[in-house]
């Protein structure tokens, strides 16, 4: 019996000096809670001002995207198949993307909207992903309406399912939906059938169990408001570069009445960018010197991933271990 309460102690101390190091975003004291993140998405939607969310590939961007005061956060299906060295045609797997997703959700404290494509297959395929993205902490998970092999929303050539097939998809993933995370619904019915089949979409799958509704490259500012008009729920907007729809402003979107706006490919466009100048620049010189101006230092990485916050995390434990320890022989 003294070995099991000795070993409880150990246990109990070492639990507490984890615990009481702040903003530990480990297992142990900081176990995010599965519905947290969807409800914080929710009430930011609910509020006055537009939700603004920039594309997330990885942890540290998501690190980066919360210190630069955003308040919710986006993982682009082409923008990580993209990160992988291919196109966005719906190569990806659920694996990849829920691993990816938890990841991220693992380093950040605000909600992340992860886009799952078509939903990785028929309708039981869609039940385990919003399983699966619920399981991760995910705030919201995307489905569109394309006919697979998918493609970006932008180009041209994209197909659409019946509506009875995604409001199967969607009523399959509202009834899989036990840790309650916002179902966004995309459609990209404006290019293939016209702006009228992308409203009447848009009102059979709020029927069907979206919350959200997303309407895939609208063409101007008059198609955003007449879509606005007619669809009586909350709007996502995607605000995408080099594509069909007109560049506005958060402002402008929030003027028309929309809820959210993305901008999914923005910061991976800006870090190919400049890992392409930093590569061009470094076989050009075989030095780094000339572009040191534009790299990140190494405190200031540091910085972002709280690198001495792991440092005193891993003193204290020590500390209490060798407490124990103390304790244990005398």
């Amino acid at each position: 019996m003294e070995d099991i309460l000795e070993a409880h102690f150990f246990e109990g101390q070492l639990l507490k000096a984890l615990i009481v190091s702040s903003r530990w975003n480990g297992t142990v004291s900081q176990v995010k809670s599965r519905t947290s993140a969807a409800s914080s998405l929710r009430r930011l939607i609910s509020g006055r001002s537009i939700v603004v969310a920039p594309g997330v590939f990885s942890p540290i961007v998501a690190q980066l995207a919360e210190r630069a005061g955003f308040k919710a956060i986006y993982f682009s299906g082409g923008g990580f198949a993209n990160l992988l060295g291919m196109p966005d045609l719906g190569v990806t797997t659920l694996t990849e993307v829920s691993e990816a997703a938890r990841r991220i959700i693992y380093v950040s404290e605000i909600p992340l909207i992860v886009d799952v494509d078509t939903g990785f297959g028929e309708s039981v395929n869609v039940m385990r992903t919003v399983r699966e993205l619920g399981a991760a902490g995910a705030a919201a998970a995307q489905i569109e309406d394309q006919v697979m092999p998918k493609r970006c929303g932008h180009l041209e050539g994209k197909e659409v399912v019946e509506i009875d097939e995604m409001v199967k998809k969607l009523v399959s993933a509202k009834e899989a939906n036990k840790d309650d995370i916002v179902l966004i619904a995309r459609t990209d019915a404006r290019a293939v059938e016209g702006l009228d089949s992308a409203v009447g979409r848009a009102k059979a799958y709020l029927k069907a169990g979206a919350e959200v509704i997303f309407p895939e490259a609208l063409e101007s500012i008059e198609e955003f408001r007449e879509f606005r008009k007619k669809v009586k729920a909350p709007l996502l907007v995607n605000m995408t570069e080099f594509g069909k729809t007109p560049y506005m402003s958060a402002s402008e979107f929030e003027e028309m009445g929309y809820n959210v706006v993305i901008f999914p490919m923005t910061p991976f466009r800006a870090m190919l960018k400049s890992v392409k100048r930093a590569l061009e620049a470094l076989k050009r010189t075989g030095t780094q010197k000339g572009i040191l101006k534009d790299l990140m230092t190494r405190s200031e990485i540091y910085d972002v991933i709280d690198y001495y916050r792991y440092e005193k995390v891993d003193k204290r434990a020590l500390e209490t271990a060798r407490r124990l320890d103390k304790v244990d022989t005398a």
